[in-house]
């Protein structure tokens, strides 16, 4: 996936929760996660707040070095979408989860109906980052992120697809001895 320029990449909860567990630990590589600020801060990332808080927890959330970060008021600053959810779209999002999701349901699915309305407020601007894998059989609340996002329209990619669009590279490099 190649960038366009003023796209935005908008980012599930688990772009970061995966980051922090499987390959870029905060304590780890420092640099993952102040690269992700300084692009938050150019405008090329971002995170709406339903999916922030969703990541961040309340007062029972999980306190690891990932909390700590999220803790942090510059990321918070740099990182939340500034816009409020538009309802209308968030309700044809919904129905296309499908149009009669019981109580349990809507739960189930967490905030990534809100991450993909933000999405569709600007499809030829934005793209939704998950980690979910298409699962096309998948159906009501099971249905994954990148399926909805396909039917809806809006782009969608994984982590390292961004992180190719946007040049992402680290800084160390191996001492020849």
């Amino acid at each position: 996936m190649s960038r366009t320029p003023g796209t935005v990449y908008l980012l599930d909860a688990n772009v970061l929760i995966d980051a922090h567990n499987k390959y870029y630990a905060v304590d780890m590589v420092p640099e993952f996660w102040d690269w992700l600020l300084y692009s938050a801060s150019e405008g090329d990332i971002a995170m709406p707040l339903e999916t922030f808080e969703e990541v961040r927890g309340g007062a029972d959330a999980k306190k690891d070095l990932l909390n700590e970060w999220l803790c942090r008021d510059a990321v918070e600053e740099a990182l939340v979408l500034a816009e409020e959810v538009d309802t209308g779209i968030l309700v044809r999002v919904m129905n296309a989860y499908a149009p009669d999701l019981t109580d349990s349901e809507v739960e189930q699915l967490g905030r990534d109906p809100f991450l993909i309305t933000y999405g569709l407020v600007r499809p030829q601007q934005r793209v939704v980052v998950s980690n979910e894998v298409s699962k096309p059989s998948k159906q009501r609340a099971n249905r994954k992120v990148p399926d909805v996002c396909r039917q809806v329209g809006v782009a969608c990619c994984d982590t390292f697809a961004m992180l190719r669009a946007l040049g992402f590279r680290t800084g160390w490099a191996a001492k020849s001895g």
